[in-house]
């Protein structure tokens, strides 16, 4: 009983110093890959049915790719709060310390079973513990790693970055996968432990892909401080080990559906060289970091291997370590499990090339608790309460150094400017800083930092894709274009460039070439509404108006509150000679957007031909007064007046509108009217010969000018 109740002092001391330190995490903006995972995800815009959720989008810059769990708990989220990020932070907080408290005990049972060799053992198989000294203290040692592991700034772009909760619910379910293995070997029935593994495992493939190598760690595992041999742990819990190894498959085709993870990836055998010659300082500069954790860059970019002296240092401390791991293996077995955990969890993303990133400090997450366990456990049997109190101290120091590490991230702005300056020469940095500089509005800025980037590194769709809204921002079209036709050819299923490059040839009055580009935007991802608007406006631009209505409608069907699209769906269906239906549009965008000057002015149009002037008069008044300077609406209320018998008012409007645009042929017909009603023949007739000069082919102002002609006594 007193046991328990130091558990639970251990574990609530160590869920509030967690609180503690990542306090100030909470109101962290998304940054970086949050944005196209988290914030233009339709996916988790619905938690059921389930299918969609667990359907994560598979195009370009999605983390949540072929990780169905990890977008799971994003929907949950997504659910409780939208995207207010308080609840985002918190779950990551709260996985987070989770992990931290599967640690602490993974760590105290582990110490606390028999020397292998020595174990005695049930009827059943499962091990039954014999009285034995331990040099250290096993929960005290257990809650100083756990502690400092949970405290360590190395963890913060694991937690305070959003989108890295893929890292750390992987780490979660690994450690759950060691913790439930180490209950069913203590176990007198273990079957409910094995199954635990079993699904902590299972759950975990479905959050990152370096859940792979937990089958092969728990192998290790068995054989380091429970059978003694690979040979007797496979013949004592075979079934066990079968079925975390059985969790490939399920792994094996969520990674083959991602079509190696949206580009990111290279596959070819050169990038593997390359790329292998890179983590020789990637692993060197992640055991320094986990000693002295400073400094601590969010973006490193890449960078190639000039020649191998270049990389020499590093190749010796990593070389070292690993054979030092596998010589520990035999000599000192739990210290060489625990150096090759380090190396084995890395693996994955140590070998698999990307073409983004090659240091990112979030890979070690779970590998640093290998390293503080080795290192934890070794100063507490040496040192004793001393070193306990050491590695505390040091947990303490680590809280606040992560505490100050995570208010780089309270902007965009401040933690890019962080990363520049501590790594000038990454492409992804400079563009983050530009991206950072477009959101608050410096577009100048934004296209300096983005052009460094590309010019770092041209390879890097997404950069181009930003720099293309920076330029549109700054009213280049053609460079924007151009810079969204780059990121497309790079990476053709980037479904937002597609999607940008289509609305930007329409502007630029390409509508042929802009419905190849929307349609291939929206067959990537189907939800894009604005992609659909754009569609539609091409295809009316073309004269295909039943396909434009269809374009329109899935718009709405998607998102009904939308104005414009209502307005562009009236224009569409009195195009195709629908104007009742039309009027129901523009009265919805009206609805929804009362200084929606274009809409007003149309709806007042169809309600006079109606026949309801009071309702016509009133939106083409509005209109008038939301956008002066709209010659359309001057003129069309000019109509409605005269028809409505203040001529005087309708000559002002008619005027107003020539103003605006003197080559206005219908206004200048109109108002010659007007000005016949008040017997001004004169300037009437100046009116209807200006329209016929102005449109020549204009018959019923050329009938008017003729027949004032034939009156003799009109000049």
């Amino acid at each position: 009983m007193k046991n328990s109740r130091l558990i639970l002092v251990a574990a609530g001391v160590l869920v509030l110093s967690a609180l503690a330190a990542y306090r100030n995490s909470l109101a962290v903006p998304f940054v970086f890959d949050d944005e196209p995972s988290i914030l233009q995800n339709p996916s988790i815009t619905r938690l059921w049915p389930l299918s969609g959720p667990l359907s994560p989008p598979q195009g370009y810059g999605f983390t949540v790719s072929g990780r169905p769990v990890l977008n799971l708990t994003l929907a949950l989220n997504y659910a409780l709060s939208g995207t207010a990020v308080r609840g985002y932070h918190l779950t990551n907080l709260l996985i987070h310390v989770l992990a931290g408290l599967a640690l602490l005990g993974l760590v105290r049972r582990t110490l606390e079973l028999p020397t292998p060799g020595r174990a005695e053992y049930s009827a059943s198989g499962a091990l039954r513990p014999t009285p034995e000294i331990r040099p250290v203290d096993p929960l005290w040692t257990a809650f100083a790693v756990a502690l400092l592991w949970t405290l360590h700034p190395l963890q913060t772009e694991s937690v305070t970055y959003t989108i890295q909760r893929a890292e750390s619910l992987m780490g979660l379910c690994y450690l759950l996968t060691l913790y439930c293995f180490v209950r069913a070997v203590q176990a007198v029935r273990p079957g409910w432990w094995s199954a635990g593994a079993i699904a902590a495992c299972t759950l975990g493939t479905g959050c990152k892909e370096v859940i792979v190598t937990a089958p092969v760690v728990v192998l290790f595992f068995d054989r380091t401080f429970v059978s003694g041999s690979f040979r007797a742990a496979w013949r004592q819990r075979w079934p066990l080990h079968a079925g975390l190894l059985a969790t490939w498959l399920p792994l094996g085709w969520l990674v083959l559906g991602t079509g190696s993870r949206g580009g990111t990836f290279n596959f070819t055998a050169a990038a593997f060289g390359q790329y292998g010659l890179t983590q020789f300082e990637a692993v060197a500069r992640y055991l320094q970091l986990s000693v002295w954790p400073s400094p601590l860059v969010f973006e490193y970019g890449v960078a190639e291997v000039k020649g191998l002296a270049a990389i020499a240092w590093y190749a010796a401390v990593v070389l070292l370590a690993a054979g030092g791991s596998l010589w520990a293996l035999g000599r000192r077995p739990a210290a060489g499990f625990l150096g090759v955990s380090f190396f084995l969890i890395l693996a994955p993303t140590s070998l698999v090339p990307g073409v983004m990133q090659v240091i990112v400090e979030h890979r070690m997450y779970l590998p640093l608790a290998a390293l503080l366990i080795l290192v934890g456990v070794g100063v507490a049997g040496w040192l004793g309460r001393r070193g306990l109190c050491g590695l505390l101290a040091l947990a303490v120091g680590a809280g606040w150094l992560t505490f100050r590490r995570n208010a780089d991230y309270a902007t965009d702005l401040r933690l890019w400017n962080d990363s520049v300056a501590k790594r000038p020469s990454s492409s992804l940095a400079q563009s983050g800083l530009g991206t950072a500089y477009y959101k608050l509005g410096n577009f100048p800025a934004a296209v300096r930092h983005l052009q460094m980037s590309i010019l770092l590194n041209p390879a890097v769709a997404r950069t181009h894709y930003n720099l293309g809204l920076a330029l549109d921002k700054s009213d280049r079209p053609g460079d924007a274009a151009a810079q969204y036709a780059e990121a497309v050819r790079l990476v053709p299923y980037f479904s937002a460039a597609q999607a940008e490059l289509g609305a930007m040839l329409l502007r630029l009055g390409r509508p042929a070439e802009a419905v190849d580009h929307l349609q291939t935007a929206l067959a990537v991802a189907p939800d894009q509404v604005e992609a659909y608007n754009s569609l539609g406006q091409a295809l009316a631009a073309l004269g295909q108006v039943t396909q434009a209505v269809a374009a329109y409608e899935k718009a709405l069907k998607l998102k009904p509150d939308l104005a414009d699209v209502h307005f562009n769906l009236g224009v569409a269906q009195m195009a195709a000679g629908q104007p009742q239906a039309a009027m129901t549009h523009y009265a919805e965008a009206v609805r929804l957007k009362p200084a929606h000057a274009e809409a007003r002015l149309n709806l007042g149009i169809l309600q006079a031909q109606s026949g309801r002037n009071e309702e016509a008069l009133a939106n083409l008044q509005a209109a008038v007064q939301l956008k002066p300077g709209m010659a359309e609406a001057q003129a069309n209320l000019g109509i409605m007046l005269a028809e409505m018998g203040r001529t005087a008012e309708a000559v002002d409007r008619y005027e107003e509108a020539l103003r605006l645009r003197p080559d206005y042929a219908v206004a200048r017909y109109n108002l010659g009217n007007a000005l016949l009603q008040e017997q001004r023949w004169t300037e009437a007739k100046r009116q209807f010969a200006a329209a016929v000069r102005i449109a020549p082919g204009f018959g019923a102002a050329r009938e008017m000018l003729e027949r004032m002609q034939a009156v003799p006594d009109i000049p």
